[in-house]
């Protein structure tokens, strides 16, 4: 193995306590060099010998940085991405890429001109119950598959502790937030929609974002509904797949992200393991009968992401997931937001 990449996170809050630096710390191919911590310095607590600094100014002028994770609030994602690749530094930004789509083109074209790659974190796709999901479709287990629901509900009863989340503000709310995950979802199975229709509103009275939206997803013989919301107490089946020859439902389970705010370390044999009351179920034909099955997602793992990041840094390998990617997500979004404001379904592409 070559070298491991000098790693920095932008910030050491959930998303870099739980989300990346407990995959950069465990992963060989990596170096967490440095985290910046703007007020609590807790990140040495954790790991002994990384770096704090004190602002972001200070880690694009370290030359040992390959690699910066963005994980800020999402209205910086674009200035910090911007500054950190005339920096000279790979980047990976948190979903959602950017506000809008003119960000994201320029950022694409700034990486391209210094030789530097983006990859977006939409982790979501490294999830055991989706990829099982996937292997239901690209196996054509239900054969054409006509309608496709996929849905992430919460229960929050109070406003989120992280004040700048609930600011009403662009790039904040639930579409932004858990919207990204579901839209990258429906983009790898079914690719790029013809056309948008949405509601997106406030439901709780406390809210000033939404905190509940409705997507659906126009293809040719093919509907995709997108659903979050946060007064959800009772969950419903995440994923509901019905096809000409059956239907396929699934839970979600979340098995690595209450794994990781437990502080378990990732790579362990059982890592991403779903438990074996949470498989998917299977009402479809098969060997010219019909079939009522139990299927076992594959094994979950977000260590996923950083080996093909790895790759694709050292090796100039395929990114695990692209800039164009979490582009693509961002245009869905504005064509909802755009929907949901003028009442009517938005052409899409």
């Amino acid at each position: 193995m070559s070298a491991p990449l000098q790693t920095a996170i932008c910030s050491f809050g959930m998303s870099g306590k739980v989300f990346h630096a407990p995959f950069i710390h465990a992963n060989p191919g990596y170096n967490l060099y440095g985290v910046w911590e703007r007020s609590k310095k807790t990140a040495q607590e954790f790991y002994p010998g990384v770096r704090s600094f004190d602002t972001l100014e200070e880690m694009l002028e370290d030359e040992t940085i390959e690699l910066l994770i963005i994980n800020t609030p999402n209205a910086t994602h674009y200035d910090f991405a911007k500054k950190a690749l005339l920096a000279g530094k790979h980047i990976v930004v948190e979903k959602p890429f950017v506000i809008n789509s003119p960000e994201g083109n320029e950022l694409i074209e700034l990486a391209v001109k210094v030789n530097k790659k983006i990859s977006v974190y939409h982790n979501r796709r490294f999830d055991s119950d989706f990829r099982l999901v996937r292997n239901v479709v690209q196996e054509n287990l239900l054969g054409n598959v006509g309608e496709t629901t996929i849905r992430y509900d919460r229960f929050k009863d109070k406003p989120s502790p992280k004040i700048h989340k609930e600011i009403a503000a662009p790039g904040n709310g639930l579409l932004y937030d858990l919207g990204s995950h579901l839209i990258d979802q429906a983009l790898q199975l079914f690719g790029k929609p013809l056309s948008v229709f949405a509601d997106i509103t406030i439901l709780r009275p406390f809210s000033q974002v939404d905190d509940y939206f409705e997507l659906i997803l126009f293809y040719d013989r093919k509907r995709v509904i997108l659903k979050a919301s946060n007064i959800v107490r009772e969950g419903l089946p995440a994923y509901v797949l019905q096809g000409s020859k059956g239907s396929f439902i699934k839970s979600r389970t979340d098995v690595q992200e209450n794994d990781l705010i437990a502080g378990k370390v990732p790579q362990t044999d059982n890592w991403g393991i779903e438990p074996e009351t949470e498989k998917g179920l299977l009402h479809t034909e098969k060997n010219n009968g019909v079939v009522r099955e139990l299927l076992t997602p594959p094994q979950g793992n977000y260590m996923d992401y950083f080996d093909g990041l790895y790759k694709a840094i050292r090796f100039d390998e395929q990114l695990p997931v692209t800039a164009e990617q979490g582009l693509e997500v961002i245009k869905v979004i504005e064509a909802a937001i755009e929907s949901n404001k003028e009442g009517r379904v938005v052409k899409y592409g």
